[in-house]
């Protein structure tokens, strides 16, 4: 039922699946439909047109009834074709799994004899072999499926070549399995959905390509009927007579089309990329549909979200990722941001410059000001030109932002040429300082390098120096050293800190680490379940938390030199922003959660210095 529903929320392939159902349900239908005798003739009827009594598509220029023959010759050809892609894709997917998995002169010899079936044109490779065979149905399958052999072996190889180094596949050899275990047990299911996704997409094509033979008279042959030889027995009266050929024409494209819009929506409900999203390619801005009235600018800050609330709609389900989240940063300050994974964080940051992938994502209130105009309102070449410009981000992994088939000098040149117009040397000049403004030894000879050839804190280094080649006003700094070791986080955490004071930046420090917030941070918002449960200043913070989730989270960070102490995991999981609790959500984890937390809305009491979502807080704030 998943992948159905998956299926049939790409609106091309339900409609390609319910055209191949009617076509399939007609043809198994046969044998109590009451239907002439295809094969049999009747001069004195011939070319009849559509209609015609007791021939509702009219005859052919034997007097045969063209339903009949429709219908069996669909039959034919919808076999035929599902045939030839079961045997093409059977043999050509264990070819290219012997080839990729085994590699060296194994892979050669194999790959060298697919190579040279490919070398020849594949119609006269398919003509060839049915000239060597003899006319006939059954030959002409063996020809199609010959001929669309190499793509199945070469596609499943270049597959296979990737997963046979993984790590699992050589803990299966450590482990004593043989081969051919591997083989089934291992590498098979891994390239399964790809030989089921390449086969559903072939089969229309196979059709096609039978038909072509038949159309030479090459595949079926009288008085058999296929769609093919339907056609060519037509060409000779298609001016005078055109519904002989355009009866099985139109069958044709009906199949063609149906299978190939089916097999794309196969591709893409089989697909784990697209599985959890919506089947579409994401907008260039996230889809804004707000439907609570602007809340009023207050003034606050240089970029200021008001109320926000970001939801991802996946079929049915409504995942509230952001639900009423205000925040407001100045100039040279720094806001961190701080909460378990999933708690709305990113999702929160990712939503000031339309950045959300959309669909699945979309705003659905809010506003996001920067200085005084509404983001989310503004035309996208406007919010274009502010991205990177005004409004800079710094991303948790920089070997994912940064192109590996270019050098990190000249990406970091485009990023300043998309907005401003310099020459490629003043761009190079710009790149270089930018280099030694982020503490990066050599910039003259490393503007050359690739991503590949610098290590995980110089291409931060490199991420930082791209947010900052505009000038921004703003940076967003999501996760910037998660994945970093402690020597080099703390030199990127100094670098922003001295950057900040020397240009005036306002920085949105996303992080769940509390000596992170300690070090950066001037003011912290606590985000849990999508909205924020607390938020005030550092100290404030850190010295006296609030509500009871920030004491708990505060409580899992060891202490260096504190003696032994037992550290206070949180107990239970998150929840699932697509069915929130009511009340607090946070209540279910909670240990001095009562009645009162799980009923109505709990609001965020306080002011901008100090506010906390909490009937029963820990710390009585003013």
């Amino acid at each position: 039922m998943r992948f159905l529903s998956l299926l049939f929320r790409n609106r091309l392939a339900a409609m390609g699946a319910v055209v191949l159902s009617l076509i399939v349900l007609l043809v198994l239908l046969i044998p109590v439909l009451p239907l002439q005798d295809p094969d049999v003739t009747n001069t004195a009827d011939r070319f009849l047109p559509p209609l015609s009594e007791g021939h509702l598509l009219g005859t052919d220029h034997l007097g045969r009834d063209l339903l009949a023959r429709l219908l069996y010759g669909t039959r034919l050809s919808l076999a035929v074709g599902l045939f030839a892609a079961l045997i093409a894709g059977t043999i050509g997917s264990a070819v290219g799994i012997v080839a990729g998995y085994f590699g060296g002169r194994i892979d050669n010899v194999i790959m060298r004899g697919i190579d040279m079936l490919m070398a020849f044109p594949y119609i006269l490779l398919a003509l060839a072999i049915v000239a060597a065979l003899g006319p006939g149905l059954l030959n002409a399958l063996i020809a199609v499926a010959a001929v669309n052999i190499p793509f199945f072996a070469r596609n499943i190889r270049g597959i296979t070549v990737g997963l046979a180094g993984r790590e699992f596949i050589d803990a299966a050899r450590l482990s004593g399995m043989g081969h051919g275990r591997i083989i089934l047990t291992e590498l098979l299911p891994n390239v399964l959905s790809t030989i089921v996704i390449a086969m559903s997409t072939t089969v229309g094509w196979m059709i096609l390509e039978t038909a072509g033979l038949s159309f030479l008279g090459l595949g079926s042959q009288p008085p058999q009927a296929d769609l093919g030889s339907m056609l060519g027995e037509a060409r000779s009266s298609m001016i005078t007579n055109p519904h002989t050929s355009i009866v099985p024409g139109i069958m044709i494209f009906l199949i063609v089309m149906s299978i190939n819009l089916l097999g794309d929506g196969v591709r893409d409900a089989l697909d784990p990329r697209l599985r959890s999203g919506a089947l579409a390619r994401p907008q260039a801005r996230t889809m804004v549909r707000r439907k609570a009235p602007l809340p009023a600018d207050d003034g606050k800050g240089l970029l200021n979200i008001q109320r926000l609330e970001t939801q991802f709609h996946v079929g049915k389900r409504v995942y509230r990722a952001v639900n009423d989240v205000s925040l407001h940063v100045n100039a040279g300050e720094c806001l961190g941001v701080i909460g378990e994974s999933g708690s709305g964080k990113s999702v929160t940051a990712l939503s000031v410059m339309g950045l959300v992938a959309s669909p699945p994502g979309v705003i659905t209130g809010g506003a996001v000001r920067y200085e005084g105009e509404d983001l989310l309102a503004a035309p996208y070449e406007s919010l274009r030109k502010k991205r990177g410009e005004k409004v800079a981000y710094i991303f948790q992994d920089p070997l994912s932002t940064l192109h590996p088939l270019y050098r990190v000098g000249d990406q970091l040149a485009e990023a300043i040429q998309v907005h401003h117009r310099v020459s490629d040397a003043e761009a190079r000049a710009k790149a270089i300082e930018l280099f030694r403004s982020v503490r990066i030894p050599n910039p003259e000879s490393r503007i050359r390098n690739y991503p590949h050839e610098m290590s995980g804190g110089m291409r931060q280094r490199v991420g930082i120096a791209m947010a900052l080649a505009n000038d921004p006003d703003v940076i967003i700094a999501d996760e910037p050293t998660t994945a970093l070791d402690v020597t080099v986080q703390a030199q990127i955490l100094s670098l922003l800190d001295d950057l900040r004071r020397e240009r005036g930046l306002a920085i949105v420090f996303i992080t769940h680490d509390f000596g992170v917030v300690a070090q950066l941070c001037d003011r912290v918002a606590v985000m849990y379940g999508g909205r924020i449960v607390e938020q005030g200043t550092t100290t404030d913070i850190l010295d006296r938390p609030a509500h009871p989730y920030t004491k708990r989270l505060m409580a899992c960070v060891p202490e260096l030199g504190g003696g032994k102490r037992e550290l206070a995991a949180i107990p239970g999981l998150p929840p699932i922003v697509s069915d929130l609790p009511p009340g607090c959500a946070f209540a279910p984890r909670c240990h001095k959660a009562t009645p009162a937390c799980r009923e109505g809305e709990i609001a965020l009491d306080g002011g901008d210095a100090r506010a906390v979502r909490c009937i029963h807080p820990e710390e009585e704030i003013a």
